[in-house]
């Protein structure tokens, strides 16, 4: 009859110990919580600067079509006249923009154009109404505030 030999550990290799493998896993878990903490503020910052990006896009596409047609579209035209030529548009050389819809803005709104303007009187307002989605709140992507 044979007998089973159990085998042995070598004493000379080395395992981690459900202690150390703990404190790893504790170890990354602050890390990814401070990376995600310095970094949660950062898409909502992307989107705005995408927003102005955006914004300034608009202006320099409605300034060819006001050089070209002799005035901006009107609120009725809105900005799909940057891409479709509106009727009575002589001049018209567009399109102004490469899209083939007018893009949205980065919450997924449409833009708000009007031509004559109220903040604006001499030419056109253009304007987001940015992350909460509604007028005013602070948060308004627009052509007439400074930074734009």
């Amino acid at each position: 009859m044979k007998s089973i030999q159990l085998s042995r550990h070598n004493p000379h290799t080395r395992a981690f110990s459900i202690l150390e493998l703990l404190l790893v896993l504790v170890i990354l878990a602050v890390l990814s919580a401070i990376v995600g903490v310095r970094f949660a503020g950062q898409s909502g910052k992307a989107k705005v600067t995408a927003a102005n990006t955006q914004l300034r896009d608009f202006k320099t596409a409605l300034g060819a079509y006001e050089l070209q047609v002799g005035a901006y579209p009107t609120t009725q035209q809105g900005l799909l006249s940057l891409i479709e030529e509106p009727n009575d548009a002589a001049g018209w050389s567009g399109p102004y923009l490469e899209a083939d819809v007018v893009p949205k803005d980065q919450w997924g709104n449409d833009w708000q154009y009007r031509y004559p303007g109220t903040h604006n009187t001499e030419g056109f307002d253009l304007f987001s109404h940015g992350p909460d989605g509604r007028a005013g709140g602070g948060d308004d992507i627009a052509n007439w505030t400074t930074n734009n």
